[in-house]
């Protein structure tokens, strides 16, 4: 059975793209709008990590930066044990536009999973895009 393979989200956010990316590429913008702490070695092949109040945390490796249009990174896929070396990649794009940035958020990488892997990472993550966005707008309109 097929079944989606990527998740795409474009919003757009009133504000310039340097302070998207800040938001998106900084320990502080990370650990306030997508957890609740963060590192990042900004690099290619860089690591960074968010931790959760919830004692969740992600592992994330820094794959792509191109200061200030696209940041991308991969990161353990939800639902699967911690030592699954199976990961999603996720792509931020922004462009300049009339009102601010038009940001893309692309994540692929799901049509790797069982039908049983997939529903849970897939549901979750739809889920929790949305929810992240309107975090990072939040946070950008406030700060």
């Amino acid at each position: 059975m097929a079944f989606p393979d990527r998740i795409e989200r474009v919003v757009e956010i009133a504000h310039p793209p340097a302070k998207v990316w800040t938001a998106l590429t900084t320990a502080e913008g990370l650990g306030t709008w997508f957890g609740n702490q963060a590192t990042i070695d900004l690099r290619p092949g860089g690591s960074a990590q968010l931790k959760w109040d919830n004692g969740h945390t992600a592992e994330i490796r820094v794959q792509r930066v191109e200061e200030p249009t696209v940041f991308a990174y991969s990161w353990h896929i939800f639902g699967l044990p911690e030592d699954d070396p199976r990961r999603t990649y996720v792509e931020f794009t922004l462009e300049p536009v009339d009102a601010g940035t038009r940001l893309t958020v692309v994540e692929t990488g799901f049509a790797q999973l069982s039908d049983a892997e997939h529903q849970g990472a897939f549901d979750g993550n739809v889920r929790g895009w949305g929810s992240e966005l309107g975090e990072l707008v939040d946070y950008l309109d406030a700060a």
